[in-house]
């Protein structure tokens, strides 16, 4: 074998394993209690919710999925964006070739693509047809570690856009 082509072995046997590797952090959700004037023994918890009417479709109703990380990956040279399919119809466009998948530093407005390589192809994953509750992922490359752990970004794949994500 050529030199060459064991370091592409090599680098796409790293990402294989490094998909597998990825933790999420629990989720933690905030709730607003209330109690009334009754006695001990008579109190009720309310839960206090907003109207719905005013907030914007979440990224699970709208698009079919759940954004678990992004991080740094590779010693911080990569970008590494996983996502759980939750509705795999909604999901699609996501997992479609035909969209190519950007990420835009917040802070600077400078875009990051996904790296191509010759034999492997594109470092994100594609599908005819996504599977639902299975957890997808794209590598953006991040030359000379410009994105930092705690930088605010955005992922855009076609018409989909995720807003303010913190990089862990």
């Amino acid at each position: 074998m050529k030199p060459i082509q064991i370091y592409l072995f090599c680098l796409s046997a790293f990402f294989f394993l490094m998909s597998g590797c990825a933790t999420t952090k629990p989720e933690v959700q905030e709730q607003s209690f209330s109690f009334s004037e009754a006695s001990d023994e008579q109190k009720e918890v309310a839960v206090v919710q907003e109207p719905k009417e005013q907030q914007e479709p979440s990224l699970e109703e709208k698009w079919g999925i759940k954004i678990l990380s992004i991080r740094q990956s590779a010693n911080g040279y990569m970008l590494d964006f996983r996502y759980r399919v939750i509705d795999s119809g909604k999901a699609s466009l996501l997992l479609s070739r035909k969209e190519k998948p950007y990420l835009i530093d917040q802070a600077s407005g400078a875009r990051f693509m996904v790296p191509s390589a010759p034999k492997v192809g594109p470092l994100r994953q594609t599908a005819i047809k996504p599977i639902a509750d299975r957890n997808y992922f794209t590598l953006f490359a991040n030359p000379g570690k410009y994105v930092k752990p705690g930088s605010k970004v955005t992922v855009v794949i076609g018409e989909f856009r995720a807003e303010n994500l913190v990089v862990e």
